[in-house]
Formats: structure tokens, sequence, C-alpha cells
């Protein structure tokens, strides 16, 4: 064999793995589309699929597997192959790692995790957060504020701190429901009381960075925002929506924005246009702020405001210039659709009850409190619904997961895995 025979067949050799190696990437529906932690893998609950089907069987969608699962809202987080969530098991939190394919228990990871004093149990005894997988390691708060980091492949604890015991945080009504954000080298935490309102913690050793402020209530998810060049941090808390450096906790800006209860929980919605979208359930309804930097000075302008739509507990999907939410106060229930840049309403629309959404394929999944789920297309103009499936028990709150053309769904008894092709 001559030199250059060789090399064409080394070449051939290294041709047909890396061919190999992306069809089996293209044929996995875990290997190139993964769910991180809450909101997915853009923190927005958009997702880049094709291919989901419009037309369901009288059944509903196909069923993969499914199978039991204890209380709690906690949202299911993807990775490599397993499903990472949380429930309760009586006086204990359990950390729970499945296999996507199965449904099976992977590993487990308790700990004690009793109701503290003036918690309100009527929604539910939790755990609320979502778990955050990231670099080998899943993240997780429980309801009474216990911050853990695990081992991904074992379930073996790493590293635990208390909120209330470390920071001396004030403790929310319902308990702790913001999920954990990683920036960098720390894991930024909503925690809340004097001088804990937002907490930064190393990633690798739990050891405390920074902690600041004194918000309360803090129920909200922080989302990371790119402000003219300058990463900050976006938060909703008890009666404004706060900018903080990411790196330090310094304020940047903050703006009110405060309902008749003090009660602020969907996530802000950041747009490449440089507008801020919040909203919340009661008399605060739905505003947009501008967001502009110069010479190292956030301004904050209010460009909008609509007392119409109030979305509570629900998330938000924003689609070019248009939002769509799922909210409702003691009354109907309604999907509305608002102009991002105007604030006019479009339409709202009943036949769900609130409900929270995921964006993919050009169209919104959506999971009602009711358990009902849905597949839809939204535009400025309607809501054409294509099919819908009373699936679940109430209250069905936690938003749905997709991964590739895989749909996991969970209420307080059971979750389930669905396919979506």
């Amino acid at each position: 064999m001559n030199k250059n025979t060789s090399n064409r067949r080394s070449c051939w050799t290294l041709s047909s793995c890396f061919t190999c190696v992306l069809l089996l990437a293209i044929l996995s529906p875990l290997a190139s589309a993964q769910w991180p932690g809450w909101g997915g893998p853009n923190r927005n609950f958009t997702v880049d699929v094709k291919g989901l089907s419009t037309q369901w069987s009288t059944d509903g969608p196909k069923q993969v597997w499914s199978r039991d699962l204890g209380p709690g809202y906690s949202a299911i987080a993807v990775d490599q192959g397993r499903l990472y969530t949380m429930y309760r098991k009586g006086k204990k939190e359990v950390v729970v790692a499945l296999d996507a394919e199965t449904g099976k228990t992977v590993w487990e990871h308790q700990y004690d995790a009793f109701l503290l004093k003036d918690m309100d149990p009527q929604f539910g005894e939790g755990p609320n957060a979502t778990p955050l997988v990231h670099d080998g390691r899943v993240y997780t708060l429980g309801i009474a504020g216990r911050l853990e980091c695990v081992d991904q492949k074992t379930g073996k604890r790493i590293w635990s701190s208390g909120l209330v015991q470390k920071l001396k945080a004030t403790v929310p009504e319902f308990g702790f429901s913001s999920s954990p954000i990683a920036y960098k080298d720390t894991l930024i935490v909503s925690a809340g009381g004097k001088n804990a309102g937002v907490a930064a913690f190393d990633l690798k050793t739990g050891k405390l960075r920074w902690r600041k402020h004194d918000f309360v209530d803090t129920y909200s998810s922080p989302l990371v925002i790119n402000v003219d060049g300058e990463d900050q941090l976006v938060l909703l808390v008890d009666r404004e929506v706060v900018g903080l450096d990411p790196t330090t906790g310094d304020l940047k800006w903050r703006f009110p924005h405060e309902n008749q209860w003090k009660t602020n929980i969907s996530m802000p919605v950041w747009g490449d246009d440089g507008l801020l979208y919040v909203t919340s359930g009661g008399t605060a309804g739905s505003r947009a702020l501008k967001l502009t930097r110069s010479a190292d000075v956030t301004s904050v302008e209010e460009v909008w405001t609509n007392k119409k739509v109030k979305i509570g507990q629900g998330n938000v999907i924003r689609i070019g210039d248009q939002v769509y939410g799922s909210g409702g106060g003691s009354g109907p229930a309604f999907i509305s659709s608002l102009n991002a840049k105007t604030g006019e309403l479009n339409w709202q629309k009943r036949g769900f009850a609130k409900a929270m959404i995921l964006h993919a394929d050009g169209k919104l999944i959506i999971l009602d409190e009711n358990g009902k789920l849905g597949i839809a297309t939204a535009t400025p103009d309607d809501l054409t619904v294509h099919c819908e499936f009373d699936l679940l028990t109430k209250p069905a709150w936690t938003v749905p997961t997709l991964v590739g053309k895989r749909l996991y769904v969970r209420d307080k008894v059971k979750i389930i895995a669905l396919d979506l092709g």
C-alpha cells in the first residue's frame, strides 16, 4: 500500500466516523436539544424544533411512558438522556433523575424539608423551583430554602446551604419558588430579607460570594439580559422590577411594579429591541420598559401599560413583536395576545383555564391548570387550536418540557412522556 492510498483510507475512516456521529446526533431526540432548567435552553420557554404534529387521535398524543411521581410543581430539566425534577415524599424533598426513554429511576437524593413557621401550605408543600443542570452538577432549591448541589451522574451531594440559616432570609408566605440561575462561576439565587434579597454562591464549593438588597417574597425567577453590551440580572421582586450587576449584585436600576398583594411571580421577558415585558396578576397588569445604557448608566423608560392583561403565576412567550400569555383574576381565564411595542391588545380567548405555554415549531403548546393539553397556532389576528386532550389532574401548574419531539409533563400525581411527532 502506498502513502497516498493510506492517507485516503485514513481520511475515509475519519469521514465515516464523523458521519456516524452526525447521524446519531440527528437521530437521537435528546442529543442536540436539551433543556437544562427553568425556561429551557434560553430561559424563554422557546425551543428550535420542527415537525410537531397538529393531529392527535381521540386518545390524545401518543404516550411513550407514564409513571407515578409525588407532589410538587418543580419543572423537568433534561440532559444527556436523563430527566431531573423534584417531588415531596412525606417530610422529605426528593431530587430525582429518571431515564428519559423509560421513566425509570436512575437515582434519588432525599433530605428533610419541614415547612417553616408562618408558611402557608394551601397551594401545596412544594417543592416548587426547577432544577438547574450545569457542568455535570444539578442545583436545586427547596420550598424551605434548602439549596443543594449534587453530582449529575450519581446524585451524591457535593454541597448544600440553607438560605434561612445562612442568610437569615425571610421565608415567602408560600415558600421558596424562584429557580436559580448560573452566571459564570456563580449560582445566583433569589432569597429575600434584610441584605438577602439576592445572593450568589460559588458553583463548585457553595461558598457565599455576595449578598445584596432587602427584597422580599421574590417568587419570580431571575433572568440575565444584555443591555447595550452589558450583562444585567433582571428580577421581579415584591413591589418593583430591578436590574443588577450579576457579578457583584450592585443595583443598576429599578422601576415600580406593584399589585395589591405585593406578590409578583411571572418572570420578565426580554426582547432584542431593548424592551422588557413585565406582568403580574391583580392591579399591576402589564407594562413594557425600554432599557438603554450610556456611560455605564442604564436609563429606564416606561413605553406602555395595559391593565387588562394580568399574567399571575403563568409564563409569557414573545414571538417577534407579539407576546402571548395566560392569566385572569378570580373570574374567567384568557389567553391574551399583545403587541410588545405598543401594548395594544390583539385578542383574548377563552377555552383553557389558566395555563403554562411553550413555543416551538411556530406553535404554542398549552397546558392548563385543569390538566388539559393543547397545541395551537397564534398570530396577531387569532388563536387557532388544532387539538386538545384532558391529560392530567388539577392542579397542573408545572410548565411542560420539550426536547426534540418529546414532551414531558407532570402534575402532583404522575409524570408522562409524550411523542408529539
